[in-house]
């Protein structure tokens, strides 16, 4: 029987591989295990894997879970779903990351929610690279005022950028596609020198992803199998 350790050992085969094929190292390249919808059980067997950094789509989901596991001090909480506006207090309020930043607005009511007494919450802006109208994001166009705005904002720190392609199963057009993302992040980086974070590529697109030069791949089929439920 696969086990889920065994699913994150070969996970991290994968991306040591894909990143030594391309000249990087794999130390440059982080594995976020997306555990929306699988049970408390199934991210525990993950710890005991050594996978300390979770992603999550629903808010509420998330808060028990990360309640249930408040006594594991190196979890870390990525929050990767859509972010509506009466929810960003209970991002602001328990979540280490914020992929999903993609309007003023919310980057505000983040920073004004952020309790003081915790670190910045680390912020990626979404970007809507394949244009589209069903996905959240902004165009490239509109990162440069964006970024500028949240940089200014206390209790966020502008970590880099996020993005979800349309899916494609055609190499070149997934490499093509991931290039643009690394070029606006090496821009985005030049600009504000604690940018370090492109979160690129799923279980499909993983080694596109990491040869245009993701830092972070945000896996789940390939971890936990299909969607479980709480």
């Amino acid at each position: 029987m696969i086990t889920i350790q065994q699913n994150i050992h070969d996970v991290k085969k994968q991306i040591s591989s894909a990143a030594e094929n391309c000249g990087r190292s794999p130390k440059e390249v982080s594995l976020l295990a997306v555990s929306k919808t699988q049970s408390v059980s199934a991210i525990k067997k993950a710890i005991e894997a050594g996978q300390y950094a979770f992603g999550e789509n629903y808010v509420q989901e998330a808060i028990d879970k990360i309640a249930y596991f408040a006594h594991h001090s190196k979890l870390e909480w990525h929050f990767i779903g859509l972010l509506q506006s009466n929810k960003s207090r209970l991002v602001a309020e328990y979540f280490t990351w914020c992929h999903t930043v993609d309007s003023l607005k919310i980057a505000q009511r983040l920073s004004h929610q952020r309790p003081v007494n915790m670190p910045a919450l680390n912020i990626l802006i979404q970007i809507n690279i394949s244009g589209e109208k069903s996905k959240s994001g902004i165009s490239l166009n509109e990162l440069s005022q964006l970024a500028e705005n949240i940089y200014t904002l206390p209790n966020l720190q502008l970590r880099g950028l996020m993005a979800i392609p349309a899916a494609d199963n055609d190499y070149p057009r997934q490499l093509a596609i991931f290039q643009q993302m690394h070029q606006a992040f090496l821009l985005l980086k030049k600009n504000y020198s604690q940018v370090d974070t492109l979160s690129l590529g799923m279980t499909h697109d993983m080694t596109a992803a990491i040869h245009a030069g993701s830092t972070l791949v945000r896996i789940g089929t390939a971890i936990f199998g299909s969607r479980g439920k709480t």
